[in-house]
């Protein structure tokens, strides 16, 4: 089914013939011509059928007897066949507020996920005739999308580290592909989707607290590693100039307790009280 657009006449030289064969119509009662009163009253209503007002993004999809006739997407005041059948279909841009559904991501982690979508009707023909119900044709698929999306993505990459596109960070290129698969799948019900974006994510109850405690885990060791990372550059350096400057000679055991002392004091989570020696290594 193609879209027709159609372009009918003005309605309003028409909504003045109705109102003076309306007029007619009174005036031949009035002087006890019956006959003449009824055609003109007759008249008058056929006229008025055929008058329809279209709004700014609104349209009406006409059909004769079954046989789609075109669609009128212009605004204003206009006159069609009276026989045809008219049929409102909206072209304003819609918000679809998807609930939260509960599915596995690709590594099979239970996850909530939601979506909002901003869809219009672009092709009135398909709309009407190709589905039986385009707005629950795009509920139906908006849900099927966003499933198919999460199943396609890990959550985060904590379990596959290989992974360049996750849900949680991949957000801008999770939308596009959240997008583009919408527009196909809408495409035979003549939907155009304009946004798609992910509104909530989150894992599911079920595992939430074991996942938060991972990822803290897996912060803390990153932090760590950070850390030990600086505090052994620090000493290498510490140990260079001592050895550059002539300061002390240290021999392999005092390197030893020095790199100890040194790595206890820059690791510490509490600051460290120090302790003097008053004796040797050696004694």
């Amino acid at each position: 089914m193609i879209e027709k657009i159609k372009t009918p006449l003005s309605g309003f030289a028409m909504l003045g013939f109705a109102i003076v064969c309306l007029a007619g119509t009174a005036y031949s009662f009035f002087s006890q011509q019956i006959v003449l009163g009824i055609l003109l009253l007759f008249t008058s209503l056929i006229t008025f059928a055929g008058i329809i007002i279209i709004n700014p993004n609104e349209s009406r999809v006409l059909t004769f007897f079954g046989t789609y006739s075109g669609t009128v997407k212009a605004n204003g005041l206009f006159f069609v066949n009276p026989l045809y059948k008219k049929q409102s279909v909206s072209l304003r841009a819609r918000n679809l507020n998807g609930q939260s559904l509960k599915v596995n991501d690709k590594m099979g982690n239970p996850i909530e996920i939601a979506a909002v979508i901003v869809w219009q009707v672009q092709d009135t023909a398909k709309a009407t005739f190709a589905v039986d119900n385009y707005t629950q044709y795009v509920n139906i698929q908006s849900e099927a999308a966003v499933r198919h999306l999460a199943g396609s993505c890990p959550y985060d990459n904590l379990e596959d580290e290989s992974a360049t596109l996750t849900l949680r960070d991949g957000a801008e290129k999770v939308n596009e592909m959240l997008e583009n698969e919408l527009n196909e799948r809408l495409s035979p019900a003549g939907i155009i989707v304009l946004e798609a974006r992910i509104s909530h994510l989150a894992y599911a109850p079920e595992i939430a607290g074991a996942m938060l405690q991972r990822q803290q885990a897996t912060a803390v060791v990153a932090a760590r590693k950070q850390i030990v990372e600086g505090a052994v550059s620090m000493v290498e350096m510490a140990l260079s100039r001592l050895s550059e400057r002539e300061i002390i000679q240290l021999d392999e055991e005092r390197k030893a307790a020095m790199v100890s002392n040194l790595l206890v004091v820059l690791c510490a989570e509490k600051a460290v009280s120090p302790v003097l020696n008053t004796g040797t290594l050696y004694n």
